[in-house]
């Protein structure tokens, strides 16, 4: 079983988005007992100019949280190999920028490295699952924002899913109308992405699948959504009495898209 908190996520890309994640990843380390500035020194970026370090003084004010004491470097290999993250992820839309010496250097120092690569669209990618699973021994633990076909490697077939906010989302805003929650926690998010993973079925991690099909993503809107209400109630965040029956509530809220 691997902890979140052993995680070292190094971000290639550092725009809103990387940094938004990476802000939920350090809220979510901090919930399992890191520090703030402990949990902000497992996230590493590299932007358009190299590694964000704190010696550079042309970072952005959004960065500046996670410039760490390093030597400066532009080179991806090179920064994989000095940082050792055990998370690459990809939000940077500079399609083949994941190259094999890149994806070489995290399997040879992870048994399986975590890659995530997120940008839109599938042209914009920067390696594609293929590459990312044949240039890591097939030992990857793959996903990305946009849909890749699957991969046969060694007469075992891959089948990369999507990270995409489609998982997330619905269920998370079906949770707080339900519950009629005031404000949007980082607890929610982090339930959230808890009965997400909880949805994921033994079968899917064997073929190499870190989520659920895309076709039964009502089913886990609704899990999502429980779980973000139980959230706004346990933290007293809800409007008006406790929801009684919390799943039948839920279920009868969700929009169903049948027109006679």
């Amino acid at each position: 079983t691997r902890l979140l908190t052993e995680e070292r996520v190094l971000f290639f890309g550092a725009g809103s988005a990387a940094v938004g994640i990476a802000d939920l990843i350090v809220s979510a380390m901090m919930l399992d007992g890191l520090s703030e500035t402990e949990a902000r020194a497992r996230c590493w970026f590299v932007d358009s100019k190299g590694l964000v370090v704190a010696s550079r003084t042309d970072l952005q004010d959004h960065k500046r949280p996670f410039a760490h004491d390093h030597p400066v470097n532009d080179d991806l290999t090179s920064i994989v190999q000095s940082v050792s993250p055990t998370a690459l992820f990809g939000l940077s839309a500079q399609p083949g920028t994941f190259t094999e010496p890149v994806l070489q250097a995290m399997a040879a120092a992870n048994a399986n490295p975590i890659i995530f690569v997120l940008s839109n669209p599938t042209s914009r990618a920067e390696c594609t699952a293929e590459q990312a699973y044949r240039w890591t021994d097939g030992r990857a633990l793959f996903a990305s924002g946009s849909p890749f076909n699957p991969v046969v490697l060694a007469e075992r077939t891959l089948l990369p899913r999507q990270a995409n906010n489609a998982y997330i989302f619905p269920g998370l805003g079906l949770g707080v109308v339900v519950s009629r929650a005031r404000r949007v926690t980082d607890t929610m998010f982090r339930a959230a992405a808890r009965a997400l993973a909880d949805s994921v079925e033994e079968a899917d991690l064997e073929s190499g699948a870190l989520f659920p099909p895309l076709a039964e993503i009502r089913e886990v809107s609704q899990r999502i959504a429980v779980a973000v209400a139980r959230v706004a109630e346990a933290e007293g965040l809800t409007e008006g009495p406790p929801v009684t029956n919390l799943a039948a509530t839920v279920q009868e809220s969700m929009y169903d898209p049948q027109y006679p």
